[in-house]
């Protein structure tokens, strides 16, 4: 019988989904060197803090975390967003074992190795085809690049993570297969830049089915839309050639959901933000979307109270989210960023101001939801099964327009049929409000 002992790893994992996929590589590493994973400090031989250092509350939220594994622990490594300023995590914590940056799986589990030794063990149980995932068995972020060539004012990723780097679709595909194949229903796609995909190595030809595909976003749609399973793009820029992809949305290989971080409608903000594209011509682009697939939800996220805005710039913003109707929003407050451009630029907007603008912007765009929301009421749609409430009386489930976690619910309160996570299953909508639908499963 083997009594060796198996090191245990803990791992916290902070910020966006392209950081949980960095997260869920390293333990797939690690558990297939024959480690195994720890849910609580105390039982962790050595702990990864994978941060975020997108904001500065980023920044302090995963100081805090690294403060509590100390505390808790004592034997630390740190990756992620805020490895690339190892000072600050050095000047508070001068005990922590190691810091890397982003993407620097290898140096992780090196780090894991040297501080937590195991001997090989051939009896150690493999890892699944799929890897290690973070997320409930039937959905998977895949991420298709990484870096960004943008250089957008108030945004310090290209620092962090560098440039674009794409993945061969070859490579991306051959990923994407091994989840749909391992259980997985529904995959959404990531990158800081979905639409530049291949960019960087000039849409070069890649191999999968024995059929080339450009590495492009184009040709990433066409060959998703051959696995069994839904996906959802995420992170789109609106760059012309997006439109190209619409009708593989109304022909139902991909789903009809677009995430497009649209920041603000005011030009003169958006040339202060640096952001790509012309505002000018988006709401057109939109109208034209949904007449080619009137199906189609488009979600985004806005920035309120950058620098310079002006009343003028907020109420060009209003004005046009009641042109353009978008179906999901989300909205921050600006807040400076150690090291952005944005920082120096004049005229920076009271604080009182932007929580002022903010709850106007979502209550706008709350009426907007909410009428939308209304009209589905009678309809039939297809929904996934994410899992139960606590007391285990309603069935939580999403639509195709509700992406996990930042979207909307379909709570179902009458099911004739048994079903479970990652069932896709058509729901009769019979109420609504704002953000959420309820409706019913009938055989």
């Amino acid at each position: 019988m083997n009594t060796q002992k198996q090191p245990k790893v803990g791992i916290v994992s902070l910020g966006c989904p392209k950081a949980l996929v960095d997260s869920e590589r390293i333990i797939t590493k690690l558990r297939a060197d024959g480690y195994a994973m720890s849910p609580d400090y105390a039982d962790a031989d050595v702990v990864v803090v994978n941060t975020c250092g997108f904001l500065d509350s980023a920044r302090d939220e995963s100081l805090d975390a690294i403060g509590e594994a100390m505390n808790e622990n004592g034997k630390v490594l740190v990756t992620g967003c805020m490895g690339a300023t190892p000072e600050l995590i050095r000047d508070k914590f001068p005990d922590v074992l190691g810091i890397t940056g982003p993407q620097q799986y290898e140096a992780v589990v090196s780090a894991v190795h040297e501080h937590a030794p195991i001997e090989k063990n051939k009896f150690v149980d493999l890892v699944p085809e799929a890897g290690i995932k973070l997320t409930p068995r039937h959905y998977a972020y895949l991420k298709i690049s990484e870096g960004c060539n943008n250089r957008c004012s108030f945004c310090i990723i290209p620092q962090l993570r560098g440039d674009l780097v794409s993945r061969p679709l070859g490579d991306v595909m051959g990923e994407a297969e091994r989840l749909v194949n391992s259980g997985v229903k529904e995959l959404l796609v990531i990158s800081q830049d979905t639409s530049a995909y291949g960019q960087d190595i000039k849409y070069a030809e890649s191999r999968w089915r024995d059929k080339e595909y450009r590495t492009k976003f184009y040709d990433l749609c066409d060959a998703m839309g051959d696995l069994d399973a839904w996906v959802r793009m995420h992170y789109v820029y609106p760059y012309p050639h997006v439109d190209d992809v619409i009708p593989m949305m109304e022909q139902g290989k991909i789903l009809p959901y677009l995430d497009i971080p649209f920041q603000h409608a005011s030009p003169a903000v958006l040339r202060n933000m640096k952001r790509p594209g012309k505002i000018e011509k988006t709401a057109a682009r939109i109208h034209k979307w949904r007449e080619m697939c009137p199906d189609i939800t488009l979600r985004s996220t806005f920035i309120v109270g950058f620098p310079g805005e002006t009343e003028d710039d907020f109420k060009m913003l209003m004005d046009w989210l009641d042109e353009v109707q978008l179906d999901r929003v989300g909205c921050f407050q600006y807040e400076p960023v150690t090291g952005a451009p944005s920082n120096d630029i004049e005229n920076h907007i009271p604080d009182d101001v932007k929580e002022e603008r903010w709850h106007a912007f979502m209550a706008k765009q709350q009426e907007i939801s909410e009428a939308k929301m209304q009209k589905k009421i009678g309809s039939t749609q297809d929904c996934i099964i994410d899992g139960v409430t606590d007391d285990g009386e309603t069935i939580i489930a999403r639509s195709k327009a509700d992406a996990p976690e930042i979207d909307g619910n379909v709570f179902i309160h009458h099911c004739t049929r048994p079903v479970t996570a990652g069932d896709i299953v058509p729901v009769k909508i019979t109420d609504a409000d704002e953000y959420d639908l309820y409706g019913e499963v009938n055989t």
